[in-house]
């Protein structure tokens, strides 16, 4: 699950679960303080006051859905108290504002703060001070809760954005390999396929000639090979492979002493017997350690890290684990964690990235040897 799944269950849940029992408390609470303050001046206790206190503080439990019809009931509550000759503390009519803030849209709360504020100075229940604290406090509730929301609802989109980042690189990788390849491919094996079938006919009767011919598939074949290893580098936006070797296992001493110099301990390690392999299989392995060590460099702050290549059976088993504190996420614009997804799929293998069991983060990778080279 996403951030931006994440963050809309966290919503769902807080939809479906309103805070009830807060707001039963708070109902009681004010309630409690309200009878409080009717007969705190040794005024003799009577149902009327009573009654009509407890039902407007049972009206309080209705403040979220029904914030300015509950502002009105407090209100004429406190006028019916007043008429009946005692003073109401005003302690749900403050509630009842400071709910309406909070909730409702700025204007109308503002629109409803005015009069009643008025009233309650008016009928000795409280200070306009009292009233429109209570607002203000509202009010500032409904500012934060809303910034809250807006800062979640711009990292479900920067999350979503970075997906989409993602799946894009994806497709155009796939889109460029696929393309290349097939023209590479498709021509030189044509090429290939004529020239051995013109000197299979001419095998016995101009051997010289299918000599001559079968030079020529074999050249044709290298500079294929060549082409491919070429756009393999290109596509990863490295040095063309005229100006610079493409790189294989045999360069790892030279890589890892290159990321040693730079300040980043790293351990090589090799079992099993070394084998001649498929170049393609040396450069993916080539290329997920060295963007595995660049992420280390870059973002994990790791003190040691451990590159371990597995020679045995129908596998190379490729394994970077640091001790560092990096998440594996890429940086803005970085897609290296798609290239080496990318570079896997395209040999038939399997990729592993995640934060390791003893803790640092692990890339492992199992790369099919297939034929030999």
């Amino acid at each position: 699950m996403n951030v931006a799944e994440r963050i809309r269950a966290v919503r769902g849940l807080r939809a479906a679960h309103r805070p009830v029992l807060f707001d039963i408390v708070l109902a009681v609470a004010a309630t409690i303080v309200e009878v409080g303050l009717l007969f705190n001046d040794g005024t003799e206790a009577a149902p009327l006051p009573i009654a009509v206190t407890v039902l407007t503080g049972a009206a309080l439990l209705a403040r979220r859905r029904f914030g300015v019809a509950v502002t009105a009931v407090t209100v004429a509550s406190a006028a019916v108290v007043t008429a009946a000759g005692y003073s109401p503390g005003g302690a749900t009519a403050v509630v009842a504002l400071w709910s309406l803030a909070e909730t409702r849209d700025r204007r109308v709360s503002l629109a409803v703060l005015a009069p009643v504020a008025v009233f309650l100075e008016a009928d000795n229940v409280c200070s306009p001070p009292v009233s429109i604290g209570a607002w203000m406090l509202g009010a500032y509730m409904q500012t934060r809760r809303r910034y809250v929301q807006a800062v979640e609802e711009r990292a479900a989109t920067l999350e979503h954005e970075r997906e989409q980042l993602d799946l894009i690189a994806a497709q155009r990788e796939r889109e460029s390999i696929a393309r290349e390849l097939h023209d590479i491919v498709a021509h030189s094996v044509t090429v290939m396929l004529i020239g051995v079938r013109g000197a299979r006919d001419v095998l016995e009767t101009e051997p010289r000639v299918a000599a001559r011919t079968l030079e020529q598939v074999e050249t044709s074949a290298e500079q294929s090979l060549a082409e491919l290893r070429r756009i393999l580098v290109l596509l990863r936006g490295r040095h063309a492979a005229e100006t610079r070797p493409q790189p294989s296992l045999a360069d790892l001493d030279e890589l890892v002493a290159g990321y040693r110099a730079a300040g980043l301990p790293v351990r090589l390690e090799i079992a099993g017997e070394p084998l001649d392999l498929p170049s393609g299989v040396e450069l993916s392995a080539y290329r997920i350690i060295e963007e595995a060590l660049t992420n280390a460099l870059k973002h994990a702050g790791a003190t040691l890290v451990t590159v371990r290549l597995s020679y045995g059976g129908a596998d190379l088993e490729v394994r970077v684990h640091d001790d560092g504190t990096g998440t594996g996420e890429p940086g803005p614009g970085g897609h290296g964690l798609v290239g080496m997804r990318e570079r896997v799929a395209v040999l038939g293998g399997e990729l592993e990235m995640g934060p390791a069991p003893g803790g640092g983060f692990r890339v492992a990778a199992r790369l099919p040897i297939g034929e030999r080279a």
